[in-house]
């Protein structure tokens, strides 16, 4: 009788161990994820989500996230913001600076050493432990006829991606498609701008929200 209660009271110890056990999640990127943590980010209202849904205790959410980042930058980085954490989950969330700023600053980053880079961030997260989201860069612009200056190389990139999860086998948010969609829907006047980003490139509110939504079912 003794040796059962104490059986039943080892079973009972590791579930409540294994129930307090805290998901941490990082999200790695760019300033879009750097404004992510702010109030009304995307980060913050998957935060607010997990908050209504009472499960909020069972995650930690950590924004990684720095102004003007590209996929190598992410790479230089990896260890001290995000390996050194020890996440359970990581959304990879870079593409938008590698595209734009070859025009604005000539910085960008070339289709192969985009992939390059962007497959070894996959693998040492992956053998450090932690389970990766990709995500696709959204926009920049949002004129719906195609009209933006970078459509052609973003829709690129984002392919990039997608070949990058097929063949590796991990989900993918495509952003870029969820935000075609969208403004194809709302952007009746074929805005540059104003729709879910401010600037067509860093989210407003309609924006974070749509990435939280998109998001928050891989959590």
């Amino acid at each position: 009788m003794r040796f059962f209660a104490f059986t039943i009271l080892l079973f009972s110890i590791f579930m409540l161990s294994f129930r307090s056990k805290t998901t941490r999640v990082v999200f790695f990127g760019d300033s879009i994820t750097q404004a992510g943590v702010q109030p009304g980010g995307y980060i913050a209202q998957i935060n607010d989500s997990l908050v209504q849904k009472n499960k909020a205790p069972e995650y930690e959410l950590i924004g990684a996230g720095i102004g003007g980042n590209k996929v190598y930058d992410l790479f230089l980085r990896l260890e001290p913001d995000v390996l050194d954490k020890k996440p359970d989950l990581v959304f990879l969330y870079v593409g938008v600076n590698d595209v734009w700023h070859k025009r604005s600053f000539g910085t960008g980053t070339d289709a192969p050493k985009f992939v390059q880079f962007y497959e070894a961030l996959i693998q040492k997260i992956t053998q450090n432990g932690a389970r990766v989201v990709l995500c696709t860069p959204a926009c920049i612009g949002e004129k719906t006829d195609f009209s933006n200056p970078l459509d052609g190389e973003l829709n690129q990139y984002s392919q990039l991606i997608r070949d990058i999860a097929l063949k590796s086998g991990l989900p993918v948010v495509d952003l870029r498609k969820a935000f075609l969609d969208y403004n194809l829907r709302h952007n009746l006047k074929n805005q540059e701008s104003g729709i879910l980003t401010t600037d067509g490139v860093h989210l407003n509110e309609k924006g974070n929200q749509l990435l939280a939504q998109l998001m928050l079912p891989y959590l």
